[in-house]
C-alpha cells in the first residue's frame, strides 16, 4: 500500500525535473521575444515606416505562426516533441539574431515570417510538452504555473527593452535577444521528451486535418480576446507618447504582476468548478480596461488598466487552454494546442493589421474602444455555448 502511496504521489507532483526546465526554456525564449514586441514599432519607424507597416510587420509574424501551427500539431504526434521544439528555437535564434544586420523594411518584413514559423513551432511544442508533464487532475493549476515563465518574462521583457534602446543600438538589443533564444536551446535539450506513441495498422488512416474539432469553442473565444493584445502591444507604447501619458515601462510590469497573481489562483479555481467560474469575471475585467485605455487622462489610469487587464487576462487564458487540451483526445493534444494558438495568434495578427490601419484613420482612441466591443462579442459567445452546452460540462 505504501508504495502504491507513494506512486499515486508522485504521478500528482507538478514540479518534476523536466517541467522546470522547459518553464525555464520558456521564460528565456519569451524574454527574448518580448523584449522585441515594444521595440520593433521603434525600430520600424527608425527605418523610415508608419502606423500601416507597423501593423503590417507585426500581423505578419502572427499570421506566419498561424500557417505553421497545423504541421506543428501533426509533427508532435509523428516526428516527436524534441524535434519541432528544437527545430522551432533554433529558427527563432537565427530570425531574431539576423535583425542586428537588417537595414530594409523589406528585409525585416522576410524575416518576420521566418520568426513567425519558428514561433509557432516552438509555442505549440512548448504548450504539449507542458501538458504531458502536469497529471490530468492538476491541469489548470499546472498551465497556470507554466504560463506564469512567460509572464515573469512579460514583466521584464517589454520594459528592459525599451530601456536598452535609449542605451543601446538596435543591432545590439537584438542580439542580446537572439542570446536569450540560444539559452531556451540549450535548457531544452536536456529535457526528457514523451516518446511518440504508433499504434500498428492506425498510421494509414490517419487523415491531414488543420484542427482539432474538440477544441473550437474555447479557441474561438480566445480569438477575440487576443484582438485587444494587438492593439496593447503593437501601439500602446506610441499611443501614450501621443497622449503625453508617462509610465509605459510599469505598464508592462504592473500587467504582468497582475497576471502572476491572477494565475497563482485561478487555476485552481478552474480545477474544481471549471471555465464557468473564471470565463466572465476575467473578460469583465478585460473589458473594463480597454474602455480606460480608450480614456486614458493619466498614469494612474494607465497603471489601472494593466492590473484589471493583467488579472482579467490571466484567468482566461490557461482556463481556455485547459479546456481545449482536456476535451481533446490524449492522442490530439498536439493538434488541441496548435489549434488553441492559431486561434490565439490569428486574433493577435488580425487586430495588429487592423488597429494600425484604424490608428491611421480614426486615431488610437478608436482601437480600444473597437477592441472593448471584440471582448463584448467573446462574452456574448460564451454565453451563447453555454445554453447550448450541457451544464455538467461547463462545470
Amino acid at each position: 500500500m505504501g508504495a502504491l502511496k507513494k506512486e499515486s504521489l508522485e504521478r500528482e507532483r507538478i514540479w518534476t525535473k523536466d517541467f522546470v526546465l522547459i518553464c525555464l526554456a520558456n521564460f528565456f525564449v519569451f524574454l527574448g521575444f518580448q523584449m522585441t514586441l515594444p521595440t520593433l514599432p521603434l525600430y520600424v519607424e527608425h527605418l523610415g515606416g508608419n502606423d500601416q507597416l507597423i501593423g503590417l510587420v507585426v500581423g505578419i509574424f502572427t499570421l506566419s505562426a498561424l500557417a505553421v501551427r497545423p504541421y506543428a500539431g501533426h509533427a508532435l504526434e509523428s516526428r516527436g516533441r524534441g524535434m519541432v521544439y528544437l527545430t522551432g528555437l533554433a529558427i527563432f535564434v537565427i530570425s531574431v539574431g539576423s535583425y542586428s544586420l537588417i537595414t530594409s523594411l523589406i528585409l525585416l518584413f522576410a524575416m518576420r515570417i521566418v520568426q513567425g514559423a519558428g514561433w509557432g513551432l516552438s509555442t505549440t511544442a512548448a504548450g504539449t510538452i507542458a501538458t504531458d508533464l502536469i497529471p490530468a487532475s492538476r491541469r489548470g493549476e499546472g498551465l497556470g504555473y507554466y504560463g506564469l515563465s512567460g509572464n515573469l518574462a512579460l514583466a521584464f521583457g517589454p520594459s528592459l527593452g525599451l530601456v536598452l534602446t535609449e542605451h543601446i543600438s538596435f543591432p545590439l538589443l537584438f542580439s542580446i535577444c537572439a542570446a536569450l533564444g540560444l539559452t531556451a536551446f540549450l535548457l531544452s535539450s536536456l529535457i526528457r521528451y514523451k516518446k511518440v506513441e504508433r499504434q500498428p495498422g492506425k498510421a494509414a488512416a490517419v487523415k491531414w486535418d488543420f484542427y482539432e474539432k474538440n477544441a473550437l469553442k474555447p479557441s474561438l473565444l480566445i480569438f477575440f480576446i487576443t484582438v485587444t493584445f494587438g492593439g496593447i502591444a503593437t501601439f500602446l507604447p506610441l499611443y501614450t507618447h501621443e497622449k503625453g501619458v508617462a509610465g509605459i515601462q510599469w505598464y508592462f510590469i504592473i500587467y504582468a504582476a497582475a497576471l502572476m497573481l491572477s494565475r497563482i489562483f485561478s487555476g485552481k479555481i478552474y480545477d474544481r468548478r471549471g471555465h464557468i467560474a473564471v470565463f466572465l469575471p476575467g473578460t469583465a475585467l478585460i473589458c473594463a480596461a480597454m474602455l480606460l485605455l480608450s480614456w486614458l487622462p493619466n498614469s494612474l489610469a494607465l497603471f489601472t488598466a494593466a492590473f484589471l487587464y493583467g488579472m482579467g487576462f490571466g484567468a482566461v487564458q490557461p482556463a481556455l487552454q485547459a479546456w481545449a487540451v482536456g476535451s481533446s483526445p490524449k492522442n490530439r493534444r498536439g493538434m488541441a494546442n496548435a489549434t488553441f494558438f492559431s486561434f490565439f495568434d490569428l486574433g493577435i495578427g488580425i487586430g495588429a493589421m487592423t488597429f494600425g490601419q484604424i490608428g491611421h484613420w480614426l486615431g488610437y482612441r478608436d482601437i480600444y474602444l473597437i477592441a472593448a466591443f471584440s471582448v463584448l462579442v467573446s462574452m456574448g459567445m460564451y454565453l451563447w455555448i453555454l445554453r447550448n452546452e450541457k451544464p455538467s460540462r461547463a462545470a
